[in-house]
C-alpha cells in the first residue's frame, strides 16, 4: 500500500518570462518606449523566471552577508564577504544597464523607463541586491552639483561590467555608489546629523574642495559599494561629500564597519553601521548646500521604492494565481471558486495601478516632466508602498500552509514587503513632504490636475474624486493640513492611479478600480470585496494578471 501518493501540489514557479508575461509592462514599453529595447528586456524576463535565478536568490538570502573586520594577517580590511549568488545577481542587474546608464541616453530614448521595466522585472526575482543598483542610479543625478565629479565617477557607475572586487579608480572599469545620511539621533531628521567634515590644506583636487570626516552613521547601505555620498557638517552647515572607498594611491579609506545589521528582511543586502576616522571626502554640493543636492539622488531612490515595491506586489499577486490555478478544493480549482477570484481580481488591480504608476512617473523623467515628477513620486511613495504589506499578507493566505514555509518564496516577500515604505522616509514624512509640494510649487499641483483631466468623463465616481482635489490642496495648505495628511494624500494617489487606469488600461480593470475604491460605498478594508463585478471581466482581470 502507498503511504506518500503526492497529489494535488503546485508545480514550482519557474521557467516563465517575467517580462512577457507582465502586460503592463510590455503596454508600458510599447506606449512609451523604444521597440529596440523589447528584446533586451524579453531576455531578462527569461532569466528573472529561470531556476538558476531562483537558486541564486536562495543561496543568497540562505547564506547572508559576513563581515570581515581583519585579514589573517591582523591587517584592518573592513569587508562584506557575500554568497556567490548575490555576485550572480548583481552581475545580471548591472549586466543589464539598471544603475547609471539611463543618464547618459538622450533624453528622447525612453531610457528611464527601459530601466524602470528591467529593474520591476529583474526585481521580482530578488530584491535584497537592488538596493545598491538603486543607490548607483540616484547617484547621477547628484553629481552633476559637480560637473568634474559627474565626468569622473558617472561613466563607471553607467557601465555594464560588474567588478565586486575593492580596486582604486585608475584600474577600474565600472564603480557601485552608496550613501550615507541616517544618524542614531537624527533618523529621517537628517538635519540633526553631527559628523563633521574638516577643510583639509592641500587645495582643489578632483573637482572639489577635499576635507576629512569624523563621524558616525547608523545606517550605512551597500558598503562594499566604490563610492559613497555623505551628509557631514562643515562651518557653512549640512554639505554633501563623495567618499570612496579605495584612494587613488591604492590605500582604503578610512571606514571602519562597526557591525552589519540583522534585519526583518533585504536580508542578501549588508547594511553597517560605520565610523568615519578622518575618512578623506570631496565635496560636491556647495557648503551648507546639502540638503538641495542629495534631494536630487532620494527622488531617485523613491521613484525605486515605487517600482521595487510594485515589482513585491507583482511577484505575490502571479504567484496567488499561479497557485490557484493548479489547487483543488471542496471539490474544485480554486481559481474556479467565486471568492477566491474575487480576492484574486481584487488583488491583481492594485498590483496594476501600482505598476503603472512607476512607469508613468519614469516615463516622467524621460520626457523631463519635473512637475508631475515631484508630486507624483512622493504620492507614489506613500501609497504603494504602504499597500504592499497588506496585499502580500492576503497573496500568502491565499496559498495557505505553504505560502508561510521559506521555500515557497512567499515568506521573503512578506518581509520585503514594508522595507520601502520605510527607506527613504516612512510614511509620515513622505505624507509631509507631498503637503510641502503641494504648498511651495503649485505648479506640480497643476501637473497632476492635467493628468487627471484626461481621465474626465469616464465615470462620475472619478470626476467627483478629481472634482474635490482643489479643497484638499486648500486644506494641505492649512492649519489642519498634517492632522489630515494622510487622508489627503490616499486621496490624491488612488485619484491618480484611476486615472492612469482609465487611459492606459483596459475597462474591466479600471471600471472595477474605480468601483472598488472610489465607489458611492467607499473603499473597503480587505481585499476581496468586489462588488458587481461580471464573471468575463473577473477572467479578463485574471488571465491579464498571469498570462
Amino acid at each position: 500500500m502507498h503511504t506518500h501518493d503526492v497529489v494535488n501540489q503546485v508545480p514550482d514557479f519557474v521557467g516563465h518570462n517575467l517580462f512577457t508575461a507582465d502586460a503592463v509592462a510590455v503596454e508600458a514599453m510599447g506606449r512609451w518606449g523604444r521597440a529596440e529595447d523589447v528584446a533586451e528586456l524579453t531576455d531578462l524576463g527569461q532569466l528573472a523566471g529561470a531556476a538558476q535565478t531562483q537558486a541564486w536568490a536562495d543561496d543568497a538570502h540562505r547564506n547572508t552577508p559576513r563581515l570581515v573586520t581583519h585579514d589573517r594577517t591582523g591587517q584592518r580590511i573592513d569587508e562584506v564577504a557575500y554568497d556567490r549568488g548575490y555576485h550572480d545577481l548583481m552581475r545580471t542587474a548591472v549586466g543589464h544597464g539598471l544603475t547609471a546608464e539611463a543618464w547618459t541616453r538622450s533624453a528622447d530614448t525612453g531610457a528611464h523607463l527601459r530601466r524602470a521595466v528591467g529593474f520591476v522585472t529583474w526585481s521580482r526575482a530578488e530584491a535584497g541586491h537592488l538596493c545598491p543598483v538603486s543607490m548607483t542610479y540616484a547617484a547621477a543625478p547628484a553629481l552633476r552639483s559637480s560637473p568634474a565629479l559627474a565626468d569622473r565617477w558617472l561613466p563607471l557607475l553607467a557601465s555594464r561590467d560588474y567588478e565586486p572586487s575593492l580596486k582604486p579608480f585608475s584600474d577600474r572599469r565600472s564603480a557601485i555608489a552608496g550613501m550615507g545620511m541616517t544618524e542614531k539621533q537624527g533618523g529621517s531628521d537628517v538635519r540633526s546629523n553631527v559628523t563633521q567634515a574638516v577643510a583639509t590644506p592641500g587645495g582643489p583636487v578632483e573637482g572639489g574642495d577635499t576635507y576629512r570626516l569624523t563621524g558616525h552613521k547608523w545606517f550605512f547601505s551597500a558598503p562594499m559599494s566604490d563610492v559613497f555620498l555623505v551628509l557631514a557638517t562643515t562651518e557653512a552647515g549640512l554639505t554633501c561629500f563623495l567618499v570612496p572607498r579605495i584612494l587613488d594611491d591604492g590605500s582604503r579609506n578610512a571606514l571602519r564597519l562597526e557591525r552589519l545589521k540583522d534585519k526583518l528582511g533585504n536580508r542578501s543586502n549588508a547594511s553597517s553601521e560605520v565610523e568615519f576616522d578622518g575618512a578623506w571626502a570631496v565635496r560636491v554640493s556647495d557648503d551648507g548646500r546639502g540638503i538641495r543636492t542629495i534631494i536630487e539622488m532620494v527622488s531617485s531612490t523613491r521613484l525605486d521604492c515605487v517600482l521595487g515595491s510594485s515589482a513585491t506586489m507583482r511577484q505575490a499577486a502571479v504567484r496567488a494565481v499561479h497557485h490557484a490555478r493548479h489547487r483543488a478544493a471542496f471539490g474544485a480549482k480554486l481559481i474556479d471558486q467565486a471568492l477566491m477570484r474575487n480576492v484574486l481580481a481584487d488583488l491583481a488591480i492594485e498590483a496594476e495601478a501600482a505598476e503603472l504608476l512607476g512607469f508613468r512617473l519614469a516615463h516622467a523623467v524621460d520626457t523631463g516632466d519635473a512637475e508631475f515628477s515631484r508630486l507624483g513620486v512622493a504620492l507614489g511613495k506613500f501609497w504603494v508602498c504602504k499597500r504592499t504589506p497588506p496585499l502580500v499578507a492576503e497573496a500568502l493566505e491565499c496559498l495557505g500552509g505553504a505560502g508561510y514555509v521559506e521555500e515557497n518564496g512567499l515568506a521573503r516577500l512578506y518581509r520585503e514587503a514594508p522595507l520601502n515604505s520605510i527607506w527613504e522616509g516612512s510614511g509620515n514624512v513622505g505624507a509631509l513632504d507631498v503637503l510641502r509640494a503641494m504648498t511651495r510649487e503649485p505648479a506640480s499641483v497643476a501637473a497632476l490636475d492635467n493628468e487627471l483631466s484626461l481621465a474626465r468623463g469616464h465615470d462620475r465616481r472619478l470626476d467627483r474624486a478629481i472634482d474635490a482635489v482643489p479643497g484638499l490642496v486648500a486644506l494641505a495648505g492649512s492649519s489642519d493640513g498634517a492632522w489630515q495628511a494622510r487622508r489627503i494624500v490616499e486621496h490624491l494617489a488612488v485619484t491618480l492611479q484611476a486615472a492612469l487606469l482609465v487611459q492606459h488600461s483596459p475597462n474591466a480593470v479600471a471600471d472595477t478600480f474605480i468601483a472598488s475604491r472610489l465607489g458611492d460605498r467607499g473603499s473597503a478594508a480587505t481585499f476581496g470585496t468586489l462588488d458587481d463585478v461580471g464573471a468575463a471581466e473577473v477572467t479578463q482581470i485574471l488571465d491579464r494578471t498571469f498570462a
